[in-house]
């Protein structure tokens, strides 16, 4: 059994630990200034999902999959029951595992994602970090001129370059499987999660400048989590956390103290 990488705050703190879960083509260390700012108050767990960052890489890529490592993570560290934080894809991962495992769950926040299919929206960059060949790059610059010609929002391009690292035979290299994100995309952004209910404390967190959640997604919503909420963040696309950490985190804090948000 493999376990997903993590990085942990505030592990000498009481209370429900905290999960915290990045989206398509991040890693833990997005998530690193909100988890020391949580940490003060509760453990914090960020945590790479498989085929990203420092976790496992694996031809599987489904949400029941990614649910499962969630499972494995807590039996790992001996968790009876965490709250779970979810971003995008990594929103896609704890619903699942929300509806999969219950009494495991305490509270739920997905930030920036809903339960439904999404149409494949990501071919623009898929196809540019293909187009990267790591034989002829030299450099990180090398990289960034190549994402270029295909990607002309330099934040992208920058939220991609984390994830270039230096392999032991001195070439630069993807930390995320990209071979498997690429085959395996429909399977986890083209599809619903599986159908189910989760009646806990739910929190949906919405970008107010982005559209991955709409106003006719809220019906599904309710049917799959009936106790959720949903809480728009002003001056936020869909990088809710980088764009405006200061009301995401006091969202995040309000939910989990029980503190009308």
């Amino acid at each position: 059994m493999q376990i997903l990488h993590s990085k942990i705050y505030g592990e000498d703190k009481a209370g429900i630990p905290l999960l915290v879960f990045h989206g398509l083509f991040g890693m833990l260390d997005n998530w690193g200034s909100f988890g020391k700012e949580m940490g003060e108050y509760f453990p914090v767990h960020l945590i790479d999902l498989r085929n990203h960052g420092k976790s496992f890489h694996s031809e599987e890529m489904t949400h029941e999959s990614l649910s499962n490592d969630i499972l494995h993570y807590m039996e790992y560290h001996n968790f009876q029951k965490v709250n779970l934080l979810g971003h995008s894809l990594g929103g896609k991962a704890v619903m699942q595992f929300a509806i999969n495992f219950p009494v495991k769950v305490a509270k739920l926040i997905v930030v920036d994602i809903t339960p439904k299919a999404y149409p494949p929206h990501h071919q623009g960059i898929i196809k540019a970090l293909q187009s990267v060949d790591f034989n002829k790059v030299e450099s990180r610059k090398d990289v960034e001129e190549v994402l270029q010609q295909y990607i002309p929002q330099k934040s992208v391009i920058q939220f991609l370059t984390k994830n270039l690292y230096w392999t032991d035979d001195k070439t630069l290299n993807w930390r995320f499987n990209l071979k498997t994100l690429a085959e395996k995309y429909s399977e986890f952004v083209s599809n619903a999660i599986k159908f189910g209910v989760f009646a806990g404390d739910t929190l949906f967190i919405a970008g107010a400048e982005s559209n991955y959640i709409l106003p006719q997604d809220e019906f599904q919503i309710k049917q799959q989590f009936p106790n959720s909420s949903i809480v728009k963040i002003e001056n936020a696309g869909h990088w809710v956390q980088a764009e405006n950490p200061k009301d995401f985190a006091e969202v995040v804090k309000d939910f989990i103290f029980d503190q009308k948000i």
